[in-house]
């Protein structure tokens, strides 16, 4: 990467008082020129907001980003005291690397690993999150198969944890509506994602963004 194209982006949040006490700041690194996973998209944004605004729940929880790419939902979960692991496809060792060293601009000790959606390698049999996080996951349908039983082996692995994602709104509900019940999973939460972000964020993004929670429906009819 040459320095022509990474910069470091700083993001902030803010209390309700924007006390240095109460506020964090993650510096993230980007390159206009790479691919996709090197690049914070407006979902990212949404998503760290929302981490940030219930930060007592992320506290101290086992936290996993998928497709994490530049990691900031997983950085400001980090930053509130959660136990992260980041991951983005095993096969973009650039984007793995990109994580590490914005770990360390950070001074945040993440755990951060290549995990491909729908490969069954070892050490995904060893996450136990209790919150799953994923940013603009859902921008590829021929990947949402893939993707979907990650996330349900994931919460099959941990019954009581929860898939919290961002997405565009490109074509409707009901694709994802769809592969929820062929996965076994049930939506908890749907929320637009400009109904909670700060003014001075929403002005600058765009785009109709939704988030959902998402937990295993065997959860609830069991109940």
């Amino acid at each position: 990467m040459t320095a022509t194209t990474t910069t470091i982006s700083q993001h902030d949040f803010y209390g309700d008082d924007e006390d240095s006490e109460t506020s964090i700041s993650v510096s993230v690194i980007e390159n206009m020129k790479e691919e996709y996973g090197l690049f914070v998209w407006p979902c990212s944004v949404i998503l760290a907001e929302y981490v940030w605004q219930h930060s007592s729940r992320f506290r101290g929880s086992s936290i996993l980003e998928l497709g994490a790419g530049t990691s900031l939902p997983g950085l400001v979960a980090a930053k509130v005291g959660a136990n992260v692991t980041l991951t983005d496809d095993a096969t973009k060792p650039e984007v793995l690397e990109n994580m590490r060293r914005v770990c360390e601009l950070n001074k945040l000790n993440c755990n951060v690993m290549g995990l491909t959606w729908g490969v069954w390698d070892a050490p995904i049999f060893d996450l136990r999150p209790n919150i799953i996080l994923g940013a603009d996951v859902l921008y590829d349908s021929s990947a949402f198969d893939d993707l979907f039983a990650t996330v349900s082996f994931l919460l099959q692995s941990s019954p009581d944890a929860v898939f919290i994602t961002t997405y565009h709104n490109r074509s409707g509900h009901h694709l994802i509506e769809f592969l929820m019940v062929k996965w076994g999973l049930k939506c908890l939460k749907l929320l637009d994602g400009f109904s909670f972000l700060p003014s001075h964020k929403a002005s600058v993004l765009s785009g109709n963004i939704q988030l959902v929670e998402i937990v295993l429906s065997s959860k609830y009819q069991q109940a």
